[in-house]
């Protein structure tokens, strides 16, 4: 059982369970901070009883007119509690929050394209793939450049259902035109 909590920031010292994962990317304190204070309605987490946190969601809200979305910077559940339900229940919360207040056409999120256990997660929660970013992730000489897949999940707004495409995989897009 976990209950959903919104997050404060000293919540951050109590991150370790989910974060020491390899899954689970890791970012400064000033992104956490920068995301607590510009999207605190969609910045939560869960716990379990004994008060230990199992999970979180980062999300914020970009965009503009028909491009207005909600956006999943990060979803993380610590292995102890992975595949009991609490990502669907994080991802739920973030939807219902993108619709209400903030009138959101969809939700989308980057994931690399190599994930095929984060893609089929969300594709069992009714995401699919937009588009692929080629070299999305990369910058590190000692890594290989990797693509990453935008998956977007309609909300109410989008009732004619836009924001999706099938064959979003064979869509190729570079990461300086993502945000055009």
């Amino acid at each position: 059982m976990a209950s959903l909590k919104p997050f404060h920031a000293t919540d951050l010292f109590r991150l370790n369970a989910v974060n020491l994962d390899v899954l689970t990317e890791n970012f400064h304190i000033s992104f956490y901070l920068t995301y607590l204070v510009q999207w605190p309605t969609l910045f939560f987490s869960t716990e379990n009883p004994q008060g230990q946190i199992t999970g979180y969601m980062m999300g914020k809200t970009e965009g503009k007119d028909k491009d207005w979305h909600g956006h999943v910077t990060c979803l993380s559940v610590a292995d102890d509690y992975r595949r009991i339900g609490l990502a669907r229940q994080l991802v739920d919360n973030l939807e219902r929050r993108s619709e209400d207040p903030y009138d959101a056409y969809f939700i989308d999120l980057f994931v690399r394209s190599s994930n095929t256990q984060a893609i089929n997660m969300y594709k069992g929660f009714g995401y699919s793939v937009y588009r692929r970013v080629v070299d999305y992730y990369g910058g590190d000489p000692e890594i290989p450049d990797e693509d990453a897949f935008d998956m977007r999940r309609p909300l109410k707004r989008d009732k004619n259902r836009e924001s999706i495409r099938e064959n979003g995989e064979e869509f190729r897009i570079s990461p300086d035109q993502v945000f055009q």
